[in-house]
């Protein structure tokens, strides 16, 4: 039975679309990763379990050595470099920081990494190049000890965005400054400051503009043109719309990207997300602490409750939704664990991987997972959408094993040991009851010594 052909809904044209890579040997995807000055939020986690399912759909569909991921890391930012003075640390130690705690977060709610994640730092010679073409071709200006973008010189401006002008102007939260040609304009580079980080440029010492980081690592790794453009709803504008402009006429392209993909948005219980109504919450948070619901949550739960929704839907993000996803988790590992099958799956495999190339509809393809027999087939589906049952388990016996005492389980097996050489099995068993009880699971040893473990 053949692979059903992937579907795309395309932001730059607003249909669902037959994805046809521009080269089917080579098929490269580009998303926009973490600022890195602070953890991130369970906002920040959707792209993430998004597009890495849309990844290994891809490596399915075309081969593991086929696809490039390419998803970056913004470590040179204006709010870096308030954090980093706030905390009274380098720039460097606190990207470094803060980026390993990024990779161990996601690597919790199952994310396989990129092909590449590179830093925009390590571009700065890219950015350069690119304003320098940008200039040349009279598309942008410099000014001031700034670069800005001439947004009037490119003539499709928006064409992602489908934005007034008035609404660009809003939603660029434009800058008025007295270098600037026009009010769209925006910076590509501009002056550091001594206590700042700046590199040498032919405009003076500076730090590119946030924008023209993505370009940058885009055309390094992946060209000049490239297959996705994928990321959050919140970037289409001004974000994505200003890394086209830069790309386009920097590499004289009609399109930066084939096909643009963007996730919705995500409240928490209702509401929006804000540190001010107190629901502001980070993924590190819901995997090492009680904050959300009193409670810590697996990453194979975060990750199933966020696909139970489309990624195009808005989200809302609800401690019922986990306690939901969390119990279809139990069902299934302990259905995968027993091993034998219950029925006729028939085509089951094929309706999975025919509702995510349907542009990822994970809704459809959760709702199958209810209705297959085959333990095998089960499990199968659940390593395409990145769901490991029994990284589950064993989280779950790791979380028993730290609430545990284990000196008082010492202890009842110390008493039980001396009622066994007393000959009282009455209290011998009295104990082994009490112990069974409390989830412990004991093995006698034919040297005397008695080991144990917490049951499942």
């Amino acid at each position: 039975m053949s692979t059903p052909a992937l579907k795309i809904y395309n932001t730059l044209t607003r249909t669902k679309e037959e994805f046809r890579p521009i080269d089917p040997a080579h098929v490269r995807m580009y998303v926009c990763g973490p600022t890195v000055y602070d953890y991130a939020h369970i906002g920040n986690a959707r792209p993430l379990i998004v597009f890495d399912v849309l990844f290994r759909l891809l490596r399915h569909l075309y081969g593991v050595e086929h696809v490039t991921y390419v998803r970056n890391i913004t470590d040179v930012d204006d709010k870096i470099n308030a954090r980093a003075a706030e905390r009274g640390i380098s720039i460097r130690e606190l990207t470094d920081e803060t980026n390993k705690v990024f990779q161990q977060d996601v690597k919790a709610l199952g994310c396989l990494e990129p092909t590449v994640q590179p830093r925009a730092t390590e571009h700065i010679g890219q950015m350069i190049t690119i304003i320098e073409r940008l200039i040349a071709s009279g598309h942008a200006y410099a000014a001031d000890g700034h670069v800005l973008f001439d947004v009037p010189s490119m003539q499709n401006y928006g064409r992602l965005s489908r934005r007034s002008l008035d609404e660009m102007l809003a939603g660029a939260r434009v800058d008025v400054a007295p270098y600037k040609r026009g009010d769209m304009d925006f910076v590509l580079w501009k002056p550091s400051k001594e206590n700042e980080p700046g590199w040498d440029s032919p405009w003076g010492r500076g730090r590119p503009g946030w924008h023209i980081e993505c370009s940058a690592m885009s055309w390094a790794h992946l060209g000049e043109t490239f297959d996705i453009h994928g990321g959050g709803i919140d970037l289409v504008f001004p974000h994505h719309e200003n890394e086209i402009a830069q790309s386009c006429c920097a590499f004289g392209r009609e399109v930066m990207a084939n096909y643009w993909m963007h996730n919705g948005f995500l409240q928490v219980e209702g509401e929006k997300m804000s540190k001010s109504l107190g629901n502001f919450v980070t993924i590190h948070e819901l995997l090492h602490t009680e904050k959300f619901g009193g409670r810590k949550w697996p990453g194979e739960v975060l990750r199933l409750a966020m696909l139970r929704t489309h990624y195009r839907q808005p989200i809302d993000w609800t401690v019922k939704a986990l306690e939901e996803a969390e119990t279809s988790l139990r069902r299934w590992s302990e259905f995968i664990s027993a091993g034998a099958a219950s029925g006729d799956s028939g085509n089951f495999l094929h309706a999975f991987e025919g509702a995510l190339a349907d542009d990822l509809n994970t809704p459809l393809a959760m709702k199958l997972l209810h209705s297959v027999y085959d333990p095998s087939q089960l499990d199968k589906a659940l390593n395409l959408v990145g769901i490991d049952v029994r990284r589950y388990a064993r989280w779950i016996e790791n979380e028993k094993s730290k609430s545990v005492d284990a000196s008082s389980i010492g202890a009842l097996i110390s008493a039980r040991l001396t009622a066994r050489a007393l000959k009282n099995w009455a209290e011998s068993d009295r104990i082994r009851d009490e112990l069974a009880a409390m989830g412990i699971v004991l093995k006698d040893n034919k040297d005397g010594t008695t080991t144990w473990e917490v049951k499942r």
